[in-house]
C-alpha cells in the first residue's frame, strides 16, 4: 500500500462512520411521522425473522400518522405484536387490513432525551473515525520508502480528512437535533 491508498482506504472507512451514524439516526422519533423509526423491528413472519419494509409498505398520510400494509394479511397479527414489543412505545391499531399508528406528541423531556441519543451516536461516530485515523497513521508509518517530509505531508493528509469527516458528524447531528427540537 502507498500513501494514496492508505488516504483512500480512511476516506472510506470514515464515510461508513458517517452512513452508521445516519442510520442511527434515522431511527430516532422526531415530531414527524417517519417510516425510518421502524427500520429496526424484526417481524416474525412463518417462523422467519424479516425486517418490518420486507412485509409491508410503509406510508405517512399526516406528519403523525404512519400507516402500514401487509403484502399478506396473514402478516398482520405479526407486525402488530412486532410493534408492540418494540422499546419504541408504539401503539398499534389494527384496522383489518392495516395498521395506523398516531404519534403521540412529543414532551419537551422526551425532545430533551432524544437529543442526548443523538449526541450518543454522534461521539460513537466521532470515536471510530479517530480510530481510523490511527489506524492510517500507523500505516503512513510502515510504508517502506517515505523520507521524513513525505510522512509528515501525509499526517497532514490524513488529519485534514478526520478534520472534514469530524465537520460533517457535526452537521448532521445539528440537522437532527433540529428536527427533533423542531
Amino acid at each position: 500500500m502507498d500513501m494514496k491508498d492508505i488516504q483512500q482506504d480512511a476516506r472510506t472507512r470514515m464515510g461508513k462512520a458517517i452512513e452508521a451514524l445516519e442510520s442511527n439516526l434515522s431511527v430516532l422519533r422526531t415530531g414527524r411521522a417517519n417510516p425510518g423509526i421502524l427500520k429496526k423491528i424484526v417481524v416474525d413472519y412463518y417462523g422467519s425473522h424479516m425486517p418490518i419494509d420486507q412485509v409491508a409498505g410503509i406510508t405517512t398520510p399526516d406528519p403523525r400518522t404512519l400507516l402500514i400494509t401487509p403484502w399478506d394479511r396473514g402478516a398482520l397479527q405479526p407486525i402488530e405484536r412486532a410493534i408492540r414489543d418494540s422499546d419504541l412505545g408504539l401503539n398499534p391499531n389494527n384496522k383489518g387490513d392495516a395498521i395506523f399508528i398516531t404519534l403521540p406528541v412529543l414532551t419537551e423531556e422526551r425532545r430533551k432525551d432524544l437529543v442526548k441519543n443523538a449526541r450518543n451516536y454522534a461521539e460513537d461516530a466521532k470515536v471510530a473515525i479517530r480510530n481510523v485515523r490511527k489506524s492510517a497513521l500507523d500505516d503512513l508509518k510502515k510504508v517502506e520508502g517515505v523520507g521524513e517530509d513525505d510522512l509528515k505531508r501525509g499526517e497532514g493528509d490524513v488529519q485534514k480528512v478526520t478534520d472534514e469527516f469530524i465537520r460533517r458528524v457535526d452537521e448532521v447531528t445539528a440537522r437532527k437535533e433540529q428536527d427533533i427540537l423542531g
